[in-house]
């Protein structure tokens, strides 16, 4: 016996319209928090936070991961960790003399 996929209701234009507008909150906050001139060992992390937190909500409203396997969820979120670690690593390694 085959199963048909189970569909899901995706979000209405409300929906996307209130993601969009809490994208634009937290974008704002990005750069309110930049232009603070807090301590770099601050802003860096919180920066980080809030770019994964707007990864997040578009992959999964935008992108429609919300309503796909669970398997995408975790490639994606796979993705971003590598990309997180990477980026601390680099940013926290010394700087060679040239």
């Amino acid at each position: 016996m085959v199963t048909q996929p189970q569909e899901h209701a995706h979000p209405g234009p409300r929906e996307y319209v209130l993601v969009g507008v809490i994208l634009a909150i937290i974008t704002a906050a990005e750069v309110t928090t930049f232009y603070l001139h807090i301590p770099l060992l601050v802003l860096i992390p919180v920066l980080l936070v809030l770019a994964a937190i707007k990864f997040a909500l578009v992959v999964m409203f935008f992108m429609h991961l919300k309503f796909d396997p669970r398997l995408f969820t975790w490639l994606f979120l796979f993705g971003l960790v590598l990309a997180g670690a990477l980026l601390t690593a680099m940013l926290v390694r010394p700087i060679s003399a040239m």
